[in-house]
């Protein structure tokens, strides 16, 4: 496969999810032995470190569980991502972890994803932490939901078993917002209906997952009407040949932007047309999501970093109150009613105050508790922010890059929450 061929397939992200033990980094270990994206020294590296751990088996999970703490315990702490392409598509893949401690990463690795891979352990069926992960893949809109049912081997292939969590799973999953839901049988220790299809399960007639993942359309889930574009940096050269060039650079969040195109500038409101578009390859005719380029515009207007173009007649949102469902990612602290924290809205930054807090939300039983005063960590509520100074939005479900944001602790800098703008607040 040459390296033209490699850059011009369409890039898929996956993310892994589900409860400790249910298979996920050992799925991916056998998505990447299957397809021969190992080396052969790293393949021996698995082996012999599974011959210590005194399994009879090649334990695939190291593959991803890179960090020491994660092969001492046996789980996934941090979210490992890891390369691989087939001659179809090229993925990314996040493997995120199954414990309930480290559901804030879980947040992380599915917030990108076009394709959710829920594992559920086909003896344990769909528990609380399945639960957890199915709801926030729903809740962050990831498009497609591709459910393994794994470990089919230690129940003998048996259909039944396989039958009994698919309707468990498809009672819980008609309460939420999924779009695309598939299910297969699996076995990732053995390798059954993950690249290859199974000779044990002959009553299965659908694809494995390889060939599922090659297959869905993700090109439709792009939003390619709305254009917006963040600018990231204002790029000014300090050379004497290139004194008169002045662009913005950002990566295109949402519709296609062409050479020549009429657009605003915002919050200014100034309009001017496309009058190049530039890459590191050289000047293209036309952007899409996600490439990142850089702008030039036909008239010289103060453009700054925080900015957005977009379209005169479709503008985003631009307000200071917002409707927004968080997830509470800090363990140092809680979430409550008129605390004040930074919040990162695509390129820009701001400051917030927690208005009104509507409810917490339940994932178990998708019960709103609307006596709840804050959040907690791993927690999920609907809330009503007010911003120092006005965002330019859209609604999470229109736009997954310019709904989301981030909130920070200025005290600490860390990363405390990560939210979904619902619509403006009224």
């Amino acid at each position: 496969m040459t390296a033209d061929t490699t850059d011009s397939m369409e890039l898929v992200r996956l993310a892994t999810t589900g409860s400790v033990d249910d298979g996920k980094s050992t799925l991916i270990g056998r998505l990447l032995l299957d397809t021969k994206q190992i080396f052969a020294d790293q393949l021996e590296a698995i082996e012999e470190a599974s011959r210590q751990r005194g399994t009879d088996y090649v334990d695939l999970a190291l593959l991803t569980d890179g960090l020491r703490a994660e092969r001492e315990q046996g789980i996934t702490i941090d979210v490992a991502y890891r390369y691989f392409a087939t001659p179809k598509r090229s993925f990314i893949l996040a493997d995120t972890p199954g414990h309930i401690q480290y559901t804030r990463n879980m947040v992380t690795g599915a917030s990108t994803a076009d394709v959710a891979l829920i594992l559920i352990d086909v003896r344990n069926g769909v528990i609380e932490q399945t639960r957890r992960h199915s709801f926030i893949a729903s809740l962050l809109e990831v498009p497609h939901l591709v459910v393994c049912v794994n470990k089919m081997d230690l129940v003998d292939y048996d259909q039944a078993a396989y039958d009994a969590v698919v309707d468990d799973f498809r009672d819980f999953a008609a309460r939420l917002n999924i779009h695309d839901l598939r299910f297969v049988p699996v076995s990732a220790l053995r390798g059954d209906n993950v690249v290859d299809q199974s000779d044990h399960m002959p009553w299965y007639q659908g694809p494995p997952v390889l060939r599922l993942l090659e297959e869905i359309h993700i090109a439709s889930d792009r939003n390619l009407i709305d254009v917006r574009f963040p600018v990231q940096y204002v790029i000014r050269p300090h050379r004497m040949d290139h004194q008169d060039y002045r662009g913005y650079a950002g990566q295109v969040a949402s519709g296609v932007l062409k050479v020549g195109d009429e657009v605003v500038v915002l919050p200014s409101g100034y309009e001017s047309r496309i009058a190049a578009i530039d890459t590191y390859d050289g000047p293209i005719s036309e952007a899409a999501p996600p490439m990142s380029v850089t702008i030039r515009l036909e008239d010289d207007l103060d453009v700054s970093r925080g900015d957005m173009l977009a379209r005169p007649n479709n503008m985003p949102h631009n307000g200071q109150d917002l409707d927004v469902m968080v997830c509470w990612m800090s363990d140092e602290r809680g979430l409550h009613e008129r605390d004040k924290l930074a919040i990162k809205h695509t390129t820009n930054w701001g400051r917030v105050m927690v208005k009104d807090f509507h409810y917490r939300l339940d994932i178990n039983t998708l019960h709103r508790d609307e006596d709840a005063t804050g959040l907690a960590l791993n927690e999920i509520g609907r809330m009503r922010l007010r911003a120092t100074r006005p965002i330019l939005f859209d609604e999470y479900r229109r736009n997954r890059a310019t709904g989301s944001f981030i909130l920070v602790d200025e005290s600490t800098n860390d990363t405390v929450g990560a939210g979904m703008v619902l619509g403006p607040a009224t």
